[in-house]
């Protein structure tokens, strides 16, 4: 039984496997962590391993104590992954993005693969069919948008998403909404149409906290899971210990 930790930017997420079958699923934030996990380790005492991804920031001391609790694999660049990387600058590359790479092309053999991000910010990463890594985008993500309109500009108000957005905002309120929202959508559907002109039999797998949100309003067939990182640690913890 493993024990998958996604530490976030703004949220901690955590998910319990047996095998490739996810037995549960926590999301808390950085605050509640220390509890939280007292509580997972109390259900869960016969865990076998822990494998954590961080992209935030996890307090020193709730990190010695999962450490302390079962053997705890921490994801490096180090790490061992299942395709090559082609990064220019390899070293820059976001430990996330890698584990989602890792768990597309794990999970999506002899394919060309695009991962959607779509959380604090939204990364956009290709692993092409013969698995080599080759890099992707970053942009800003809905929740910034909305804040930046806010943050640089003296008279525009700090908003949400919303669910009944319209193409034509006829107020200030509705004007930030439509840009905000459709202007995320047309991004992410210019930049499917744009790697599935050059790359055939592509997969698009969409994952992040906005994925539910987006998923039902993007026009092409993709592969949604807003917790596809937690399952890609599953998946490169399998992989990477197969051999064991």
């Amino acid at each position: 039984m493993l024990l998958t930790i996604d530490v976030g930017n703004s949220r901690i997420k955590v998910a319990v496997f047996e095998y490739n079958k996810q037995m549960e699923l926590v999301i808390f934030n950085s605050k509640e962590a220390l509890k939280n996990f007292q509580n997972i380790f109390k259900k869960y005492s016969n865990l076998q391993k822990i494998i954590l991804s961080s992209v935030g920031k996890l307090d020193e001391n709730v990190l010695n104590y999962i450490k302390s609790q079962f053997p705890t694999e921490i994801i490096t660049h180090q790490s061992k992954f299942p395709f090559t990387n082609l990064y220019a600058t390899p070293e820059t590359l976001g430990i996330d993005r890698m584990v989602l790479a890792a768990g597309a092309t794990l999970k999506f053999p002899n394919q060309n693969r695009l991962v959607i991000d779509a959380g604090t910010c939204i990364t956009y990463d290709f692993v092409n069919s013969n698995n080599e890594y080759l890099g992707g985008a970053i942009s800003p993500g809905i929740s910034i948008r909305y804040k930046s309109l806010n943050d640089y500009t003296s008279k525009l108000p700090l908003l949400s998403i919303n669910e009944a957005f319209k193409i034509i905002g006829n107020s200030t309120k509705d004007a930030i909404h439509s840009g905000v929202i459709n202007g995320v959508i047309f991004e992410i559907e210019g930049f499917i149409s744009q790697y599935s002109l050059k790359n055939q039999d592509l997969t698009i797998i969409l994952t992040g906290g906005d994925t539910d949100f987006l998923a039902k309003r993007l026009k092409n067939t993709i592969f949604a899971n807003s917790n596809f990182l937690l399952e890609s640690l599953n998946l490169l913890s399998l992989y990477t210990h197969q051999d064991d």
